[in-house]
């Protein structure tokens, strides 16, 4: 077993080099069409991917569970790059995701938003050229009651009703 070190990214370096793509490139390009690095960029950084999930009759729910790599300051995984390596269910959030389970992201995701033919939303920080903005807007995981995965063993009582999830 790999003691894999923790990312020290913050939302901050992850649009520092946003100049270097071509303007509003999720408006030019189809999903399909994005680069591995406009891919990335398109996630807004919100953490709500990372908050476990679970299936009620069909219908999937959040919990405010989350993993236990999720850093809820930042939203974002402390071990991005091992991250399939040391969670079994990490789930990768590629077009087959995006286009077949949904239901998995939260209402606000950017992939699922445009693949429902959406706009981003004002907030998102590749619109406002600010990396904090999605948690400026109250749209990620910062600030909200959140338990780490470690710590619960009946997910049900964890189920949230956040309307952007």
């Amino acid at each position: 077993m790999h003691d894999w070190p923790k990312t020290s990214t913050t939302p901050e370096d992850r649009f520092k080099n946003t100049d270097s793509f071509e303007p509003e490139f999720w408006k030019k390009k189809s999903l399909s069409e994005l680069s591995k690095e406009e891919w990335e960029q398109l996630c807004d950084g919100c953490g709500k991917c990372c908050l476990n999930k679970i299936d009620i009759r069909g219908r999937v729910r959040f919990t405010n569970v989350r993993c236990r790599f999720l850093n809820p300051e930042t939203g974002l995984c402390q071990i991005y790059e091992h991250r399939f390596e040391k969670v079994s269910d990490c789930r990768d959030i590629d077009l087959n995701t995006v286009l077949t389970e949904p239901e998995i992201l939260p209402k606000t995701c950017a992939y699922r938003l445009l693949a429902e033919g959406e706009e981003l939303p004002s907030w998102h920080p590749l619109v406002t050229k600010n990396a904090n903005s999605v948690h400026q807007a109250g749209m990620s995981v910062k600030g909200r009651p959140l338990v780490s995965e470690t710590e619960v063993s009946d997910y049900e009582n964890n189920i949230v009703d956040w309307s952007d999830v």
